[in-house]
């Protein structure tokens, strides 16, 4: 018999966090987050996002062993705001029993109901900042520092229990020559002397969070013409600011700036920390910390996270400006292979930047939906 039981954070958050860690301890793709980390994220008391967002810990028992978890996610301002009356869930992770999958499901529904709303979508965290979609393509690849992992036998579940595909994204390998295409090297001189761009090189981790405030407003006007998009703001950018900036190389954020000193564009990327996370496996000591310090020394992969332009310069091409710089430090530190982040499969603009780079399509992931 499975019996759902109702997680209450903190004091059960480690035993809803580490289940992950028993699923997928003999799995050599799978990329655990650091236990620390993700109990904050977790905790209402320490993650703004609660501020808008309502959250339910669920977790399945068989003769009273784990067998599966699952988070239950109402995003108020995304309900109110935007007239979604979406209940999300995340966190999902189950043995290969699909009455497992049901069970939680089912609670998650009851939820919806009780809270009058349409439908349900995940796996996806509660904000568009956070990790989305499961993985369906791409099972012998390890996942990244913002995205999940999980097993194959996943999609048949939700397709056994009468779910429907919600959005998809698509990640790339792309293969950095030695020295910048020469194409992309003669637009970046005409588009930046077009333009009047200069070209911001930042100096420490400190100079990239003075200018933070900037490129999250950035970021919001970038997205903005998404319907689903929320704005991040105030507790929120504190939030990511601590969490991610950390892990920022100065040299791996590459920030454009018009005549006025404004920021137009940025693009932000990261050393790839995959291989180094797997060793630290979930904790920073006693030597994950040093892991984390070594990619970030001496990367041997790089990945894309996110990119910012104003929407004034949106089809100006700056992004030869960003994509020049990429292969100059890249062509420094002796990368050879960059991996793209989730992208809507249907921003075929993004994926656009790609073919020149032998882009390989490496791994799809998607969000299912069903209507409560």
């Amino acid at each position: 018999m499975i019996q759902i039981r109702e997680i209450h954070a903190p004091d059960g958050l480690k035993e809803f966090i580490k289940f992950s860690f028993h699923l997928y301890k003999d799995n050599p793709y799978w990329v655990p987050a650091l236990i620390g980390e993700e109990c904050d994220n977790l905790n209402r008391e320490v993650n703004p996002a609660f501020q808008h967002a309502e959250v339910w810990y669920f977790m399945a028992y068989k003769n009273e062993i784990p067998v599966g978890r699952m988070a239950v996610i109402i995003n108020h301002k995304e309900v109110k705001l935007l007239q979604n009356k979406k209940l999300r869930f995340g966190w999902f992770d189950v043995v290969n029993d699909v009455e497992v999958s049901r069970a939680l499901i089912e609670k998650a529904v009851e939820i919806g109901k009780k809270h009058q709303l349409e439908y349900l979508e995940g796996p996806m965290g509660f904000s568009n900042m956070d990790k989305a979609g499961m993985l369906v393509e791409g099972f012998d690849e390890m996942n990244t520092l913002i995205s999940w992992y999980n097993h194959p036998y996943y999609e048949s579940h939700f397709q056994k229990m009468g779910f429907e595909i919600g959005s998809e994204w698509v990640e790339f390998k792309l293969k950095i020559p030695e020295k910048p295409l020469e194409k992309v090297v003669r637009f970046s001189k005409i588009i930046q002397e077009r333009n009047h761009v200069s070209i911001y090189k930042f100096k420490s981790k400190k100079d990239i969070l003075d200018h933070a405030d900037e490129m999250f407003g950035l970021l919001n006007k970038t997205y903005s013409i998404l319907k689903t998009f929320i704005p991040i703001e105030g507790d929120q950018i504190a939030y990511y600011k601590k969490k991610y900036f950390p892990y920022l190389n100065p040299e791996f954020v590459i920030c454009l700036k018009d005549q006025n000193n404004k920021i137009i564009s940025f693009a932000i990327m990261m050393p790839s920390l995959s291989k180094a996370l797997k060793k630290a496996n979930g904790s920073l000591f006693p030597f994950g910390w040093f892991y984390l310090w070594r990619e970030n020394k001496y990367p041997k992969e790089a990945e894309f996270y996110l990119i910012g332009v104003d929407p004034e310069y949106q089809n100006k091409g700056l992004t030869a400006i960003i994509f020049k710089e990429v292969n100059d430090l890249f062509a420094r530190k002796g990368i050879r292979v960059a991996e793209t982040n989730p992208e809507l499969v249907e921003n075929k603009a993004i994926q656009a930047l790609w073919k020149d780079y032998n882009g390989r399509l490496h791994k799809r992931r998607r969000t299912y939906r069903k209507d409560i």
